[in-house]
């Protein structure tokens, strides 16, 4: 799924109501560095996490350009929202991307409400699907919404789909978290291909990636 559709589509349900303000009122600030990468860790500036890969994965704090092919958006450097860190599978091109922005002064949230608009975000997807190929073309097998535990966030929740595209099958899938102040979206894709571990290296992703807290 592309992020920035994601991202609107989750946004629409999070902002526009009023009330009491629950947080102050903040904001990306872009020209903070991401964070910096040593060997296989990422470790966050702009926003306090890290994350690690196996190898043969790759970090990268820059677009990696093959995910174009793939129906990603290309940012561009005076987007507000930045995605901090890519990783990537050089050979099966499977990857994964971590992107944190603060939440609004009034949206409150609960693991329900994650799980919710988590499942939402279906729809998007299913119409980048027509567009890139066709109407009805490509038929995406939608998996449950399920909770999903990460390392110091509050409330998280993930879902995916699985079809094929050129004979190759893609697992596409997407994670919304929550921790005070922050939002966490999480997109990856793997591609399968014969004697591949990919699905074992995501998950050893997930597990190494944590929020730190401020003590």
């Amino acid at each position: 799924m592309k992020k920035l559709l994601m991202v609107t589509i989750l946004f629409v349900f999070l902002f526009g109501c009023a009330g009491i303000p629950v947080r102050p009122a903040l904001q990306e600030n872009i020209s903070v560095p991401p964070g910096k990468i040593e060997g296989n860790q990422f470790s966050g500036i702009r926003y306090p996490f890290k994350v690690s890969v196996p190898p043969p994965w790759k970090l990268t704090t820059e677009f990696p350009g093959f995910l174009e092919e793939l129906g990603y958006d290309k940012p561009f450097s005076t987007d507000k929202e930045q995605t901090e860190v890519y990783a990537y599978h050089p050979e099966t091109k499977s990857n994964i991307s971590f992107d944190f922005t603060p939440a609004g002064r009034y949206a409150t949230f609960t693991q329900e409400k994650i799980e919710r608009l988590t499942s939402m975000a279906t729809e998007s997807l299913k119409d980048e699907l027509d567009k890139e190929h066709g109407k009805g073309v490509v038929k995406p097998d939608v998996h449950p919404t399920e909770p999903i535990a990460l390392k110091g966030v509050q409330y998280a929740a993930k879902k995916y789909v699985t079809y094929t595209v050129e004979g190759v099958k893609r697992e596409q899938g997407w994670i919304y978290g929550f921790t005070e102040p922050y939002q966490i979206f999480i997109l990856y894709m793997v591609l399968e291909k014969e004697g591949a571990n990919d699905r074992q290296d995501l998950k050893k992703i997930l597990d190494s990636f944590e929020v730190m807290t401020k003590k």
